[in-house]
């Protein structure tokens, strides 16, 4: 599998966590001082590496390829699906937009409503924590079938991380005009497609055209999205 596709969809996925972490470390920021925000991020950030450091290694053990690929195929198969069926629903009109400005305004009214700066670096220590254990998820999730390209799918998510925080600090404005929806869609295919090529090569299928089934299974599923999308747009009201 090349390497770039990989780092490709681990950067979308990691950015879309990434930007809500960011809205709400701004938010402490604003409302409880940048110390207490960045402090209680820190904190978080170093819990992640340890997570990481821990489970990392697990992926380089030989032998483990086959069952690897029958527990996080299907995996990522169901994390797709919810993706995908989320970003579906929104572009059809069934579901409201995901609003990054909406969540910035509840965030601060909650922390100025708190006054309490240990409420603050709490506050961003859980949104920096648990989007960062989504992202530490997926970057072990993707690579676990291809230890060898554990790099790639670390490095896509250190790029996702760092144009996020460089986009924050220059910014100091949630990420309103992000496409998040549409990215969210691609991601959603991505996993769908991963997890179908890895579930079949842990139940010992032999794709027809190896890895490079991989683009047919992101062609049928894209179009089957989009096809979807069409299906379920809500009327409009007259």
């Amino acid at each position: 599998m090349n390497g770039w596709l990989l780092g490709g969809t681990t950067f979308l996925a990691s950015a879309v966590e990434m930007v809500e972490a960011a809205t709400i470390v701004l938010a402490v920021g604003i409302t409880q001082g940048w110390r207490t925000a960045l402090t209680g991020a820190a904190w978080a950030f170093a819990a992640l590496a340890v997570i990481i450091v821990a489970f990392g290694p697990v992926l380089a053990r030989q032998g483990a390829i086959t069952w690897l690929e029958l527990i996080v195929g299907p995996f990522m198969i169901l994390f797709g699906i919810t993706w995908l069926r989320k970003a579906i629903w929104r572009a059809a009109g069934r579901k409201a937009m995901h609003d990054e400005q909406a969540i910035f305004d509840k965030e601060v009214a909650m922390l100025r409503a708190a006054r309490d700066k240990r409420v603050g670096f709490a506050t961003s220590f859980q949104g920096v924590f648990v989007e960062g254990l989504e992202v530490a998820v997926i970057v072990v999730t993707f690579a676990a079938t291809r230890p060898a390209l554990l790099g790639w799918s670390i490095w896509g998510a250190v790029a996702a991380a760092l144009i996020v925080i460089a986009a924050a600090i220059a910014l100091r404005a949630p990420f309103a005009r992000v496409p998040e929806n549409a990215i969210k869609a691609v991601v959603g295919v991505m996993l769908l497609s991963l997890g179908t090529l890895w579930t079949g090569e842990g139940l010992g299928l032999q794709w027809w055209a190896g890895d490079a089934t991989l683009f047919w299974f992101v062609a049928i599923y894209a179009a089957s999205a989009t096809l979807l999308t069409f299906v379920e747009r809500k009327p409009v009201a007259a």
